[in-house]
């Protein structure tokens, strides 16, 4: 059965957002879940069975990964066929990217069970919380980031501080840029903020790319187009 990574993963058609949840039973697992996204034709898809493709490629990309541009790391993951134009695998990206990156660059952390941390803390962030919650799964992760290197429990004292601090941060800049929400767009904002962060607070520093081009506009229905940083047509104005 044919897969999309757009709009619904059954058929393509449009997801549908309603303001309040109804019980449906995931097409592919068929657990019942409340939710408040459909496609037109009613499919529903969990987050797991929306997500779980791609999480087991995220990790390998990450634990072999050399270099220390955690943009570019989360542009090659996302240019996988695993990874759908929008959903919660993306908040797995993000802490990914950055945990390989701050690694590489001379953080001592342990990248294997850091990385099992970390997705088990980001793959409880639903999709569509951005919207629903006013809290962007992207921008939560590079908290969930700090988090892990620096060992942040909710007794710590500065790790506590830092960790909330750096969510804080990423969401601001994320709001910044208007809806709807795009989860490329918000990938890129919330790493970029996080290299500025890291660099900042704990003294390290990641490789920060220059210029992101999107690559990805023409698979996204609600591309805010030239009025995104990353889109091309910006680029050109």
């Amino acid at each position: 059965m044919e897969r999309y990574t757009e709009g619904c993963l059954v058929c393509g058609a449009e997801i549908v957002y309603s303001d309040q949840p109804e019980r449906r039973e995931c097409f592919y697992c068929g657990q019942a879940g409340d939710t408040n996204a459909a496609c037109q034709a009613g499919h529903y898809v969990c987050d797991t069975c929306h997500a779980e493709p791609g999480f087991a490629f995220i990790s390998q990309q990450a634990l072999a990964y050399q270099n220390t541009d955690p943009v570019d790391l989360a542009t090659q993951i996302m240019r996988d066929k695993t990874i759908n134009m929008h959903g919660p695998e993306h908040h797995f990206i993000v802490v990914s990217a950055l945990l390989a990156s701050y690694r590489n660059a001379g953080g001592e952390i342990d990248l294997p069970s850091a990385l099992h941390v970390a997705f088990s803390r980001a793959s409880s962030v639903p999709g569509g919380a951005c919207g629903f919650w006013g809290s962007c799964g992207a921008g939560v992760s590079t908290g969930i980031f700090i988090s892990v290197v620096t060992g942040a429990t909710p007794l710590s004292e500065q790790e506590w501080s830092l960790a909330n601090l750096m969510t804080s941060q990423s969401l601001n800049t994320i709001c910044q840029h208007g809806g709807p929400r795009c989860c490329k767009r918000n990938t890129w904002l919330a790493i970029t903020q996080a290299i500025d962060y890291v660099e900042e607070h704990l003294n390290l520093s990641m490789i920060h790319s220059e210029k992101t081009i999107c690559e990805f506009s023409s698979r996204n229905q609600q591309c805010r187009k030239a009025r995104c940083l990353f889109h091309p047509e910006h680029l050109e104005a």
